[in-house]
């Protein structure tokens, strides 16, 4: 199933370009057209690049979700279904070719930022745990991304769904501190799980706004979205197929 998501990419490779432009385009527009950043002590860019790598790590879930849903409207669940193989083999094999995309993605991502001039100030030990919660973050989203497909049904109600990710993306510090933010906004975003990731991130690189305090939490956060969704996405793929 995996190498059959590969497969799609090769035939379709401005897809997975527009895929890796996408948050290049949001780092160089928020760090140099925008920039600012309100409350932040330090560099900006070295406070923005941990953000903007978090959320590049909760977008992206489109292509998941058109691909899901095309999945089950031409047929192809049908041919599966004929296949000894579990209910979940075949979503398994969908995120795992997405955070294969993921993983480059984000490689892009920390390239451009060292070129921008961003370093990690941290140990490569740190900077491997840095990259792990981000990783794991995106594992998360991924299967929230499929679950939601399912639940939309149809690739042109895919947008509409999308939707929901802004909300949680922009709600978080990814581009400010909660302290320069209203205190009811600032309690919001406290509590964003992607909130979380973003500071223990910034922490393991050794750069502004970061806090021990929450590694602990970007890897709770996470499991638990895992907990509710891995098995909801695959019980509901189950009915389908029926």
């Amino acid at each position: 199933m995996t190498r059959r998501e590969f497969a799609h990419w090769a035939r379709q490779p401005v897809q997975v370009i527009v895929g890796l432009v996408f948050p290049v385009m949001m780092l160089v527009m928020f760090g140099y057209l925008i920039g600012g950043g309100r409350g932040v002590k330090g560099d900006y860019i070295d406070f923005l690049v941990p953000g903007m790598l978090a959320l590049t790590m909760a977008f992206g879930l489109e292509a998941t979700m058109i691909a899901v849903t095309q999945d089950l409207n031409k047929g192809v669940i049908d041919r599966f279904r004929s296949m000894p193989m579990t209910n979940g083999a075949v979503l398994v094999g969908r995120s795992a070719a997405d955070m294969f995309q993921s993983a480059v993605g984000l490689a892009v991502m920390v390239g451009v930022a060292y070129a921008l001039g961003w370093r990690a100030h941290g140990t490569f030990g740190s900077f491997l745990g840095a990259v792990g919660l981000l990783l794991l973050f995106r594992f998360a989203m991924l299967w929230i991304g499929i679950q939601l497909a399912m639940v939309a049904g149809k690739p042109e109600m895919v947008q509409a769904v999308q939707i929901l990710v802004w909300p949680v993306s922009f709600l978080s510090n990814a581009f400010a501190v909660p302290e320069a933010m209203p205190d009811w906004l600032g309690t919001v975003v406290e509590w964003n799980p992607m909130s979380h990731t973003a500071t223990a991130v910034r922490d393991l690189f050794g750069s502004p706004g970061g806090e021990p305090g929450h590694v602990w939490a970007a890897i709770v956060w996470p499991l638990a979205l895992l907990a509710v969704f891995f098995p909801l996405a695959v019980r509901r793929f189950g009915r389908l197929s029926r």
